[in-house]
């Protein structure tokens, strides 16, 4: 394992360059803010007069249409969502400096081939460990969101130092940078998603609560039960895994978590995330993902209103709205 630190950092590597930030979405609107707080020349490429544009020009950052903003910039990092990054890359392909780093905070586009970058580009992946709203916050508290980094090409013998430059200007080498591969970020990531922090826990939720309502509870207890208080489970767990939560639990939950946890997520639980797994590893997902999203995406649109129709979505609205603080707006 190599773990960088800020000590690790060579200042020069990015020294003087212009970094030209495709997309204001999430991540986008976190590394241009933080890149430009620290110090860096950073230019926000987007759709001219749209919503973007207009934000990013609030918050004090230079915007261009995305060729335009490319040209002449020495790093591009591409921060749209995965299914536009292909289209994006060509439109600004010509555009793109020779010897410019391709920066990207998912492997997604070049380890399932459908960007083949020019030879000439170092090509490189600083991936946060959190969502944008979380590394633009802990970078204000001078702290760090960890990162993934990875080299696909090093045209220029300095892609790595580059990387890190990047990763450190947005607040990553405070939490540590890991080194690893296009193709590790991209397949763990994939699985981590579905598997356990979006796909396995929110269904855990789900089914847990119809359980509780089921066997005649009120759907407001089981809400409080199975949806809110798993973020004061998930935070111990963040903040000293295993050991910190079991300090904090009492020893009636603790036994009930050693003895009837390993029934719920069992070894037919298990043998299905391997599978889940295969399906990432050999591209059956991504090549799912990439037709349904080539053909409109009505299914996924469908099931994600369904997915929001579920009672535990009607519970948890009424219940939140007496909780204004949850809705505070974040900087």
């Amino acid at each position: 394992m190599r773990l960088y630190g800020q000590k690790d950092v060579d200042r020069k590597a990015l020294k003087g360059a212009r970094i030209a930030v495709l997309g204001y979405g999430s991540q986008g609107r976190a590394h241009a803010l933080n890149l430009k707080d620290s110090g860096f020349d950073v230019v926000v490429g987007v759709r001219k007069n749209g919503k973007s544009w207009k934000k990013a020009r609030r918050e004090g950052l230079a915007v261009a249409p995305p060729a335009a903003a490319v040209s002449g910039a020495d790093l591009v990092a591409m921060l749209v969502p995965d299914v536009v990054q292909k289209a994006l890359y060509l439109e600004v392909a010509a555009a793109l400096k020779k010897g410019a780093t391709l920066l990207f905070a998912h492997g997604f586009n070049i380890h399932f081939k459908q960007i083949r970058p020019r030879k000439d580009l170092d090509v490189v992946l600083i991936a946060p460990k959190g969502p944008g709203d979380l590394v633009r916050r802990q970078y204000q508290q001078g702290r760090g969101v960890p990162c993934l980094l990875a080299v696909s090409q090093n045209a220029s013998g300095h892609a790595r130092a580059r990387a890190l430059a990047y990763a450190h200007g947005i607040g990553g080498t405070r939490g540590g940078v890991l080194d690893t591969t296009f193709a590790e970020e991209t397949e763990t990531d994939l699985f981590g998603e579905q598997a356990v922090l979006c796909g396995g826990a929110t269904e855990l939720v789900v089914r847990g609560f119809e359980t509780l309502v089921e066997a005649g509870y009120q759907p407001e207890v089981a809400y409080y039960e199975c949806m809110h208080e798993l973020k004061l489970i998930v935070d111990l767990l963040h903040e000293g895994g295993l050991k910190k939560m079991h300090e904090f639990i009492s020893d009636t939950a603790k036994y009930g978590d050693l003895t009837r946890g390993p029934r719920i997520v069992n070894a037919s639980v298990k043998k299905e995330m391997k599978k889940v797994l295969k399906e990432v590893q050999n591209g059956k997902f991504a090549r799912q993902w990439i037709a349904e999203s080539a053909s409109g995406g009505r299914k996924f649109r469908r099931m994600l209103k369904q997915d929001l129709k579920h009672p535990v979505e009607k519970v948890g609205a009424a219940l939140r709205a007496r909780m204004p603080w949850l809705n505070a707006r974040r900087a």
